[in-house]
């Protein structure tokens, strides 16, 4: 200790140096450490100038850098770091830190440089945050939330660079700012700030400021005037507000712009004249606004332009000339505005163009050959009313072109042959236009070509036999054209085609064995045309395949015993000369020349004789064999019924005392909740808000009040559900008031997880908005939707009530499936919603699915035989039937039973299981029997008077699959999602006969 008192200069440094050592020491304590990085961090060193990720100032020996990016690390942030005082630059980002952001950070007063983003910190921004000494800060990438202190940006006259980014800030932004003087960067986007910024008083003043990035957030209102103040200013990005009025017109006025972003806000009215002054702007759109007037010639003055995209406004007028002096230009985008006339030739002189996006725009004429001679990487001219013939293209084209889609329109003439030398392109969509043309053999060469669209034309000609040589195609349309010949027996050799329609042409000769190979299809459509034999018996072991339409051709013998043929409706087979089907009536023909043994489980002997002149029985024993078809379907449907309802009988009895006991737990909670007065619930309580305002006092204060009073719209397995509005807002939320029996009772948990979901984010997905906890009552707070629950439009429907379209019905379907497929595919360790069923499918103002409920088993000490049991009993048909069994396995497949349920349930109206007077029905063995007796239409709904057959056939054995009792045999979530497109790909409409 003696020598600790000596007053010389070398111990004055060690006893520095110690104090650095023990400061990362400390802050080391509190980490997890995966991957052992920071092992070389020794407590008995001297000094951690040797240590890795730290760097010391020669000069004074003390730590200067602590850098320790990407390294895996989680924990919570000490006061440790407090004793590196001679500390500039500390940088944490790309680790999974938690917690709050230690304040104690401001004790460092050299600080130069902090960086944390792209960790897991929560809570607020310190206030009392010292930024006198810092140049950059960067919390991007968090779950920060709350305001932004106003007294953040006091000392502030250091500071060049600031990102809060994709965190969940609130609220305006401070007045403060204005006095960061020498701001270069600054960067608030995706969060929840609003209000209408008041930029006159505060980025205005930020004379050096050069990027200001306020996109996805909620700003709103109209830009005020003073923009041209911002003379240094190069990026602004103001994208996805709410922003309205005109543009700005002193825009024109800040001479180094070059990335203006104003799209999808409200802006209306003309493009202001003074924007013509804008001669370094690259980077330019106005996209999803309500802008109108016609394109202005001075556009052509921006000679740097690259990126140009006025997609989805109402702008006018002609496609001016000028756009040939936008010599930089590599990306166009005007579609769906009301531009009108031809394209000028001029577009072909913009040498650098890449990617040309016209859709949706009422352009006629030809297509100039100009443009083809371009390196263009994609071409979208569809929905346009573009005739004449397509440009041949030259070299350049053929070597570059990726997408080319020109569908829709009026064009004439035929598939140019030097097409197929475009090695690299891999969507080719020609539908709907008049072209009169062989299919080119050259279109075998296509080395990348998944989608190839040729719908509605006059191609006439055979199908090319190496067609598929490249292996990579994946969709191929050829519907409503003039093709004869056969099928290539090469067909089988698309080993990636999901969706195959060659319907309504003149197709003859048999249905090749080799589509048996095709193991990824899923819909395959052969409907008129004339196509004769059997079909190959080798096309039952398709697992994959769900739609089959076989119709009107000259087709005989029996079907395939295995896969979707076992259920194809009559509306598929209709139309042959003599399939083999209980569903049609007439003739059965078999070609073949000996008896044939039919399965009488599959056909019930239906055929009088074995040969191709077996004349028809009598009525008497047509209907005798009806008969014993029908009660085979009957005694499989009521034997599944009876297990089901004997496997019910047992868990509800189970059920019982589990009951019994939340019951009393929750009568306990509102007895104590009833008996507290004032605050008493608050007072141990916290609120917390993750993207809007803190509701008022009144409204924390008074929680069990709010309860009392608020209507109650739902019950489920984790509590009750109240509809409130926020105090002083008027925002009405959805606020679950939780059964506390079996939740987190930590309350560092519990904000922890509910955090985890506040950050899900989804269009299909219902958002976590915040939540109050105390350690008798916890809520969680989200939005509420305005049309309520799918259930509710499903069976609870007045009778003066509109029931759902299918438009509506099938929106609802594949919303679920893609949140859910989210849910399963977008994070680490997948969320499994545990109950998927239309009680918790809410749905928004315009009917779009938002699933609720998901991942609160997070919330949960552990998913005990009482709430698993509890599942059983809300869940009743929902449940898939490997959780019956003692060994519980919980997986994302548990979740696809359910979505099968759902959507047998959109489709027919009815529950999954309804009980009669003397028997139980169970929806999926319901559809089944109905499907596999030909009768489809009794499945759907009653109520919903029109609906494409076409759609309606696959969604129901897409449902079916999905409720396969064999867990591997249901199809993934992404699955689902890609089968629902497939399903709803435009298909022409048919003859009233078809």
């Amino acid at each position: 200790m003696a020598s600790v008192k000596l007053c010389t200069s070398n111990n004055e440094i060690s006893l520095q140096l110690n104090d650095d050592v023990l400061g990362l020491i400390v802050f080391k304590s509190d980490l997890h450490d995966p991957s052992s990085n920071l092992i070389t961090w020794n407590e008995d060193d001297e000094n951690p100038c040797s240590w890795k990720y730290i760097k010391c100032d020669p000069t004074t020996g003390r730590v200067s850098e602590v850098s320790l990016d990407g390294l895996g690390l989680s924990g919570k942030m000490n006061r440790g770091l407090e004793k590196l005082q001679k500390l500039q630059f500390l940088s944490l980002a790309h680790n999974n830190f938690s917690g709050n952001i230690s304040p104690e950070l401001s004790l460092i007063s050299g600080l130069k440089k902090l960086n944390l983003s792209h960790n897991s910190l929560s809570g607020r921004i310190p206030a009392a945050l010292n930024l006198s000494s810092i140049r950059f800060l960067d919390f991007s990438e968090n779950s920060i939330s709350g305001p932004i202190p106003e007294t953040l940006f006091q000392n502030c006259f250091s500071l060049r660079y600031i990102s809060l980014a994709n965190n969940f800030l609130e609220g305006p932004i401070p007045s403060t700012l204005q006095k960061c003087a020498s701001l270069s960067g600054l960067n608030f986007s995706n969060n929840h700030l609003s209000g209408n910024p008041d930029f006159v008083n505060g980025f205005w003043l930020l004379k050096r400021l050069r990027t200001l990035d306020l996109s996805k957030n909620a700003f709103s209102g109209p830009v005020p005037k003073g923009v041209s103040a911002l003379h240094n200013l190069k990026e602004l990005h103001l994208q996805g507000n709410h922003f309205s009025g005109s543009l700005p017109a002193d825009l024109g006025l800040c001479p180094h712009l070059i990335h203006l972003d104003f799209s999808n806000n409200m802006f209306s009215g003309t493009l202001p004249d003074l924007l013509q002054r804008l001669k370094f702007v690259t980077f330019f759109s106005l996209s999803n606004n309500k802008l109108t007037g016609d394109l202005p010639q001075w556009i052509g003055n921006l000679s740097s332009l690259e990126y140009l995209d006025f997609s989805s406004n109402a702008f006018t007028g002609n496609l001016p000339v000028w756009l040939g002096d936008l010599k930089s230009l590599n990306y166009l985008s005007l579609s769906d505005n009301q531009l009108t006339g031809a394209l000028p030739v001029t577009l072909g002189y913009c040498s650098k163009l890449l990617r040309v996006q016209l859709r949706g725009n009422s352009f006629n004429g030809n297509i100039p050959k100009s443009l083809f001679d371009l390196g263009l990487e994609e071409v979208d001219l569809s929905g346009n009313r573009f005739t004449g013939s397509l440009p041949p293209g030259s070299s350049r084209i053929f070597e570059s072109i990726r997408i080319l889609d020109m569908s829709e329109n009026k064009l004439t003439g035929v598939i140019p042959a030097e097409m197929g030398l475009s090695s690299h392109l891999q969507y080719l969509n020609l539908s709907w236009n008049n072209l009169r043309s062989r299919l080119p053999p050259e279109l075998g060469y296509f080395q990348n070509l998944s989608m190839l669209d040729l719908r509605n034309n006059v191609i006439y000609g055979s199908i090319p036999e190496d067609l598929c040589e490249s292996k990579s195609l994946a969709i191929l349309q050829l519907d409503g054209n003039s093709i004869t010949g056969l099928i290539p027996e090469e067909i089988g050799n698309c080993s990636s085609l999901y969706l195959l329609s060659l319907s309504n042409n003149s197709l003859n000769g048999p249905i090749p064995k080799t589509l048996s190979r095709l193991k990824k299809l899923k819909i395959l459509n052969l409907e008129l045309n004339e196509l004769t034999g059997e079909i190959p018996q080798e096309l039952g072991g398709l697992n994959n395949l769900l739609a089959v339409n076989i119709s009107y051709n000259r087709l005989t013998g029996r079907l395939p015993t295995g896969g979707v043929f076992k259920s194809l409706g009559q509306s598929s087979l209709k139309g042959n000369l003599g399939i083999c089907s209980p569903l049609l009536k007439g003739p059965c023909k078999m070609n073949v020349s000996k008896p044939l043994v039919l399965d009488p489980y599959s056909y019930t002997n239906q055929m009088g004789g074995s040969g191709s002149n077996s004349a028809p029985k009598s009525s008497d024993s047509v209907k005798s064999r009806q008969h014993r078809f029908f009660s085979v379907s009957a005694i499989v449907a009521i034997s599944a019924a009876l297990l089901i309802v004997l496997g019910v009988v047992v868990v509800t009895l189970l059920n019982v005392s589990t009951r019994r006991s939340l019951a009393f737990v929750d009568n306990a909670l509102e007895s104590i909740c009833s008996s507290s007065q004032g605050s008493g619930i608050s007072a141990a309580g916290k609120l917390v808000m993750f993207d809007s305002k803190s509701p008022s006092n009144d409204w924390v204060h008074n929680a069990e009040t709010l309860l009392n009073k608020a209507s109650e719209i739902g019950r489920g397995v984790f509590g009750t559900v109240y509809k409130a509005s926020l105090g002083g807002q008027g925002r009405t939320v959805a606020i679950k008031k939780l059964v506390t029996s079996n939740i987190l009772q930590n309350p560092e948990d519990f904000d922890r997880e509910v955090r985890i979901l506040g950050k899900v984010k989804h269009p299909n997905l219902m958002t976590v908005r915040g939540y109050y906890w105390s350690p008798t009552l916890q809520l969680l707070i989200s939005d509420y939707a305005p049309n309520g629950s799918l259930h509710s439009k499903l069976h609870e429907r007045p009778p003066s009530t509109p029931s759902l379209s299918w438009s509506n019905r099938f929106k609802i379907a594949l919303g679920t499936a893609k949140g859910l497929a989210h849910l399963h595919q977008s994070f680490h360790q997948p969320i499994i919603h545990y109950n998927v069923k239309p009680s918790n499918i809410l749905l928004d103002e315009n009917y779009n699915a938002k699933i609720s409920d998901f991942g609160q088993a997070r919330l949960l000490t552990k998913l005990d035989k009482h709430v698993i049991s509890s599942r059983f009993q809300s869940a009743l048909g929902y449940v898939a039937p490997e959780l019956a069994c003692q060994s519980i396995r919980i997986n994302e497949k548990c979740d696809i039973y359910g979505f099968g349920v759902m959507i047998l349930e959109l489709v027919t109206g009815r529950r999954p299981v309804e009980y009669g007077e003397d028997d139980v029905v169970i929806l999926s063995d319901h559809v089944r029997v109905l499907l596999e007796q030909g009768n489809m239409l009794d499945c759907v709904d009653p109520s919903m008077t029109e609906y494409p057959e076409e759609e309606v056939l696959p969604v129901l054995k897409l449902g079916l699959v999905c409720t396969s009792q064999v867990p591997s045999s249901r199809p993934s979530m992404a699955e689902v999602v890609q089968i629902l497109q497939v399903i709803k790909t435009p298909i022409p409409q048919r003859m009233e006969a078809f």
